[in-house]
């Protein structure tokens, strides 16, 4: 699992966008006045993903019924506008204030996928899905993955997760793992306190991990479920100074009005957390390292989000990359892919009102 080739930073992969998660956690006990003086600042991160929702979200909502999330991470530094990279991370997120229950699920970077729309750079990974198209092709790849609704999608850089986290007090989390990096040591069964740049550190070594990326998603896994039980931290949060400072660090189609409903309907839901990933088997595919996932992985994930969203049992989705069945013809490297995105960041820029990824860029 260790490459020094590719020894490099990366985010805390299964995020939430972080002020949207202290909001919908810790808000009904907090009271709404000082959220309604923050919306200029959240409104700033809004950005539509161009998606057609699969069911009317605005009545989910208003009813009270269980929504998903799709959160995403990077590692880009300062987010802005034009942000088209890859995405280090990728997370389902549901909410169900019925049942009082949350559910996690980690999809990992490399799974292998025919990403929908670029047929002809596929199978590829699915972290390569933003770089293609946006949010709208991220998107569009996990419902068509795992054949659940997305309801909303959430884009949080790891500069503004380290910040929540420090301005949270820090996290307490008992590491499962011996190791040390980035200068920091972790000891396996001894509780420790985590500022922002510690708790990243612990939540990105991936290569001495003898699980490797999947060891990793679980350490992240258990930094955001500290971060939960710090919700009642939300007020030392909510401060217009903090929320302008990570306005630039975060993207979302939640609308301040979206979150107001959050933090008042779906409080609950903090109570019960259950979490899983994604499984797959490590494979060359297309001169890449990626995961193949096996269609039974794909159908028990399937059900386990589709349960918590309260809906009836469905055959998982189609566009996973079946060796038995496809070849791998595309040659795409990580450089290459990443440059994909570097292009279409400055040909948005060349375009004041261009709608190639499916929405307009004019009113944001």
């Amino acid at each position: 699992m260790h490459n020094n080739k590719r020894k490099k930073k990366h985010t805390l992969r299964n995020t939430f966008l972080a002020l949207i998660l202290l909001v919908v956690l810790g808000g009904a006990a907090y009271g709404m006045t000082r959220y309604r003086s923050a919306k200029t600042a959240v409104n700033s991160s809004f950005k539509p993903s161009g998606v057609a929702k699969q069911r009317d979200v605005s009545k989910q909502l208003k009813d009270k019924k269980p929504i998903s999330i799709l959160l995403m991470g990077t590692d880009t530094g300062a987010l802005g506008r034009d942000y088209k990279g890859r995405t280090d991370s990728m997370m389902v997120l549901t909410l169900n204030p019925i049942t009082n229950k949350t559910t996690v699920v980690s999809i990992p970077r490399d799974t292998a996928v025919n990403i929908p729309g670029y047929q002809k750079d596929s199978p590829a990974k699915i972290n390569a899905a933003y770089s293609y198209g946006q949010a709208k092709t991220a998107i569009t790849t996990v419902q068509k993955l795992l054949n659940v609704p997305i309801d909303y999608y959430a884009l949080i850089n790891m500069g503004g997760m380290g910040k929540v986290i420090d301005r949270a007090g820090g996290v307490d989390v008992t590491p499962t793992l011996t190791f040390t990096y980035q200068g920091y040591t972790f000891t396996n069964g001894e509780k420790t306190h985590m500022n922002g740049k510690k708790a990243l550190a612990y939540s990105r070594m991936r290569y001495d991990d003898p699980q490797g990326d999947y060891g990793r998603q679980t350490r992240q896994r258990a930094v955001l479920t500290a971060l939960l039980k710090k919700s009642s931290s939300v007020k030392t949060l909510l401060n217009q100074y903090f929320i302008n400072s990570i306005a630039n660090q975060t993207q979302t189609d939640m609308t301040f009005n979206d979150l107001t409903k959050l933090a008042k309907d779906y409080n609950s839901v903090r109570k019960n957390t259950s979490e899983t990933h994604l499984q797959g088997t490590s494979a060359q595919v297309a001169d890449q390292s990626m995961e193949v996932m096996k269609k039974s992985e794909l159908q028990r994930v399937t059900d386990f989000i589709r349960k918590n969203l309260d809906l009836s049992k469905a055959k998982t989705g189609d566009i996973q990359y079946d060796p038995a069945t496809q070849s791998s013809s595309t040659t795409k490297t990580d450089e290459e892919i990443k440059n994909i995105g570097s292009q279409r960041s400055t040909t948005s820029r060349a375009g004041s009102n261009s709608s190639t990824y499916g929405y307009s860029s004019t009113g944001y």
